[in-house]
């Protein structure tokens, strides 16, 4: 069977991204592609997206620009020229912190990622889901707020992944274990590959 050309993975900078890159705030790792909104108003945060992450259309990072809730007015009257008067007070707009996702991330389509948030390794982000939490390992998030619905995987199977770390051996490892990495055998993938755990610690201690 004739297998179609393929496209590479490609990670595509909009004017937000453009302009952290500019000001060293943004990191990619490898592999990562997809074209994301991003957001950012010269706030003090990065963005950092790690290995093999798959950003479908229409996902957003909002690294700042928060309005104060907390304050009489949530007009942003220190981002305009007409007020001088305003542009001394600090505070505005807002950030909660940088945006740090993980390795082997997908991010559905359309889905917030908003400031202060770390999305960890093996996540995913649900179509439309509004991220307002830190989401852990292999969890799955959906709705507005996002909130965990599920885990992909059992919890040990999860330890052996992360100690795994796939997504940082060579491109060459990668491909001689890509039939592995493409099956839904996990439990056997982990056993061959992850690490054995260290209880020498465990023995000194008990």
């Amino acid at each position: 069977m004739e297998v179609p050309e393929k496209q590479r993975a490609v990670f595509v900078d909009d004017a937000g991204a453009a302009a952290l890159r500019a000001a060293g705030r943004l990191q990619i790792g490898r592999h990562t592609y997809g074209a994301p909104h991003v957001h950012w108003w010269g706030e003090d945060v990065e963005l950092r997206i790690g290995a093999f992450c798959s950003i479908a259309l229409g996902v957003s990072f909002i690294l700042g620009g928060n309005h104060r809730t907390d304050w009489v007015t949530t007009y942003p009257f220190t981002e305009f020229a007409d007020w001088p008067e305003a542009h001394t007070t600090p505070g505005h707009p807002a950030s909660k912190g940088s945006i740090i996702i993980g390795n082997d991330v997908w991010l559905g389509s359309a889905a917030t990622v908003l400031s202060g948030v770390s999305v960890a390794d093996g996540a995913v982000v649900a179509a439309g889901a509004v991220v307002t939490k830190d989401v852990p390992p292999y969890a799955v998030v959906a709705g507005n707020p996002g909130r965990v619905v599920a885990h992909r995987f059992e919890p040990d199977v999860i330890d052996g992944l992360l100690r795994m770390q796939w997504w940082n051996w060579s491109d060459r490892k990668i491909q001689r274990r890509m039939k592995g990495l493409l099956s839904d055998d996990v439990e056997r993938f982990v056993r061959r590959n992850a690490p054995a755990v260290d209880h020498t610690a465990d023995n000194r201690e008990a």
